[in-house]
């Protein structure tokens, strides 16, 4: 049975228990996820009401339900805060085991085409990453309206690749979020204007609202561009469920990877990374 927020009267223990207990499976269905992204599906199964009230319930519960160790801390995701470090080491086998763990092969180097995963919110970073680290593609966080330094540096990259690039954007899909995306290709196109570039908005589209039934929030009138924007109604790219989202994100490089030349690639990692453990601990005797 689906628990109904309570809107008239002061939840009771019982109430807020249920609540918590629904969060958490809810959570465990779409982990790393963010805070956003929890209320979203509440509010679609009915835990909470879809305003700024349900939203701080959720909050709250999902800090309760960390601290009471029912949920993984690592499971809601936050990219917007981090810290700089150099990475340090007590001796050579411990720099080649680390460097062994994180080795990889450069999937892209042979490859006909390059491709590029562009996201307009920090937060959801740390949903995607799983999937453009898997593959080996670059993941480039936006927040919105890029930099004209940031897009100058992109372009750059682009330019020097001298192969048809392919570029993803994700985005909320109201006024500002389709004319942020509209702005990063037409800047690119700019600055790079010898190459290839393939810029498609991979969400949210209207396609996707309907397939996934995602919750809506009422256009803003008072944004200049709502009437370009032309729907009353906007979707947050939040709504998307974190596991949908990456299947998104997953199909569209697929698209561009050769399966097998990325079993090779695979099959040579896990050698050189064997050699690498061996050799770490032979320095790690020493």
């Amino acid at each position: 049975m689906i628990y109904q927020a309570c809107r008239t009267k002061r939840a009771t223990k019982a109430e807020m228990e249920e609540r918590r207990h629904l969060l958490a499976g809810i959570v465990n269905a779409i982990k790393p996820c963010t805070v956003r992204q929890v209320f979203y599906q509440a509010t679609v199964q009915g835990v909470v009401e879809k305003t700024e009230a349900g939203y701080d319930k959720v909050q709250r519960a999902l800090v309760e339900l960390r601290r009471d160790r029912r949920i993984e801390y690592g499971a809601i995701a936050d990219n917007t805060r981090w810290q700089r470090k150099p990475n340090t080491f007590g001796s050579l086998g411990e720099a080649l085991e680390e460097t062994a763990r994180f080795y990889r092969r450069d999937l892209w180097r042979t490859a006909d085409v390059y491709c590029e995963i562009w996201l307009e919110k920090d937060a959801l970073s740390g949903v995607i990453w799983p999937i453009t680290s898997k593959y080996d593609v670059p993941l480039m966080v936006a927040r919105g309206y890029s930099s004209l330094t940031f897009l100058a540096s992109a372009a750059e990259a682009i330019a020097e690749q001298e192969r048809p690039c392919h570029i993803y954007h994700l985005g909320d899909l109201d006024p500002s979020g389709v004319n942020a995306g509209e702005k990063i290709e037409q800047t690119l196109r700019e600055l790079a204007p010898d190459a290839e570039i393939h810029f498609e908005r991979l969400g949210v589209t209207d396609e996707q609202v309907n397939m996934y039934r995602l919750p809506s929030r009422p256009t803003k009138a008072t944004d200049t561009r709502a009437k370009k924007f032309g729907r009353a109604e906007s979707v947050e790219l939040d709504a998307i469920p974190p596991g949908e989202l990456r299947n998104i994100v997953e199909r569209a490089i697929l698209q561009h990877v050769d399966q097998h030349e990325l079993g090779v690639i695979q099959v040579a990692e896990r050698s050189e990374r064997k050699f690498l453990m061996n050799m770490a601990s032979i320095h790690g005797e020493a």
